[in-house]
């Protein structure tokens, strides 16, 4: 089951609201007592976490985001759970599951003991997620508090968390993108130069000036204008052109625009940097 994006924060008595991992999706899946651990797209990824390679008391399928939490924040860091998920060599696993643990935070239960209780409300499946034991500290279950989402988000945004999520208590387990569950991004805002453009699809160059002054690349804009923004940096761009290759045509860093971003990566770039206006 897929989010809708909501248009902001906002509170309703038929919701429940619980913080969003910053991590990557994943089913955990214990079926005659053999375990399996698969993303939304049905990548096996047993391998990459043995900490959670470890049995409940039945059967169960459960629903979650696998994440690692920065020690010196406390934040979650997308950057570390993307490096355990992408390692597959047996012993860069070994060392990484002791300097980089993950945890399964879970958030729905869609089969236990023989049942599927995707039927069941949600608020009825996370009562029964309440009383599960769970298999070690590498497990938690998400909490939830009842209609009060936009004091959640303002609790959210202080602490410089990824968001909310808004699910409707009612809601029964579809395997679609639907409204009864929404998520609130808490975005965090940044201005940057557009010094090129991709030739083959859709895509602006962003840089930012370093502490010397100089252009240093951030990322690439591939989210957010619409036909008019995109008709009107074609209008100027023409004339800023300084050069080309295969890929790309680049330009002098005279446009400027605001983008909505995730957060800085470590390595200085913009995470999913989504344009929302020229700055002129």
């Amino acid at each position: 089951m897929l989010l809708e994006t909501a248009p902001g924060p906002f509170s309703h008595s038929e919701y429940i609201f619980e913080p969003k991992v910053d991590g990557h999706r994943l089913i955990y899946s214990q079926q005659a007592g053999n375990i399996r651990l698969y993303t939304r797209h049905n990548n096996d990824c047993t391998r990459q976490y043995p900490e959670l390679v470890l049995p409940f008391d039945d059967d169960i399928i459960l629903d979650g985001e696998v994440a690692c939490t920065d020690p010196e924040t406390g934040l979650n860091d997308f950057e570390a759970v993307m490096s355990r998920f992408s390692t597959k060599q047996s012993s860069k696993i070994t060392q990484l599951t002791r300097i980089l643990p993950v945890t399964f935070a879970i958030f729905d239960i869609l089969q236990y003991k023989g049942q599927d209780l995707r039927k069941l409300p949600l608020i009825q499946r996370k009562s029964i997620l309440q009383g599960l034991s769970l298999p070690s500290k590498s497990f938690g279950v998400v909490p939830h508090i009842e209609g009060a989402g936009e004091a959640l988000f303002a609790q959210i945004e202080a602490m410089g968390m990824e968001g909310v999520v808004g699910k409707r208590k009612d809601s029964q387990y579809s395997s679609i993108r639907s409204r009864e569950w929404q998520k609130v991004i808490n975005w965090s805002y940044a201005d940057v130069f557009i010094t090129g453009y991709k030739k083959a699809e859709f895509g602006w160059l962003a840089a930012v000036p370093d502490p010397s002054g100089k252009m240093r690349p951030a990322g690439v804009i591939e989210h957010g204008p619409n036909l008019k923004h995109k008709q009107a940096f074609r209008g100027v761009c023409k004339q800023l052109i300084t050069g080309e290759d295969k890929k790309h045509v680049y330009l002098e860093p005279r446009i400027q625009a605001r983008v909505k971003m995730r957060n800085w990566t470590k390595s200085g770039l913009l995470r999913i940097p989504v344009f929302t206006e020229f700055i002129v």
